[in-house]
């Protein structure tokens, strides 16, 4: 069975925009650049057509990479979870009992994960041990640095 991937509406209307810009205006982009290339004649020490035939390799893979998700989604209710629970899509607020910090995090499907900018993934070890606690519970973390320890001090459905 294939993995299913998790999405919000939002996110799967940027991904179904992503797909068409690709099969349309990035895709011929990439032709007119191996079109272009070959022009230059000598294919085998032709540096321009090589990196043109590679950026059609990469638009190729992203575009299969999207199909799969498209494929096989799964749109994530957020309404249907508890609402004194963490679960997709919650704005989750934790103490790190460590160094007595707080910090937020959105809890994300796979697909829309982005650490940097405070967005973890469910499957992620973080993710997995956030989900289903509630205000006041403490969570351990196991991290390649060792058990980190937080403490739940707010959940909010976003």
């Amino acid at each position: 069975m294939a993995k299913q991937y998790k999405l919000t509406p939002k996110r799967l209307q940027e991904l179904q925009e992503e797909l068409t810009y690709l099969k349309t205006v990035r895709e011929r982009e990439v032709a007119e650049q191996i079109k272009e290339a070959r022009s230059f004649g000598d294919l085998s020490e032709n540096s321009e057509y090589d990196e043109a035939k590679n950026e059609q390799g990469k638009l190729y893979s992203r575009i299969a990479e999207v199909e799969e998700v498209l494929a096989n989604y799964v749109i994530i209710e957020e309404h249907a979870a508890d609402a004194n629970a963490v679960g997709l899509g919650s704005l989750v607020k934790v103490l790190d009992k460590e160094f007595n910090e707080e910090e937020s995090y959105h809890i994300v499907g796979s697909q829309e994960a982005d650490p940097m900018q405070g967005r973890i993934s469910e499957d992620s070890p973080f993710g997995k041990a956030l989900l289903g606690k509630v205000v006041g519970d403490d969570v351990d973390v196991e991290a390649p640095a060792g058990i980190l320890h937080y403490q739940v001090l707010a959940i909010q459905k976003a």
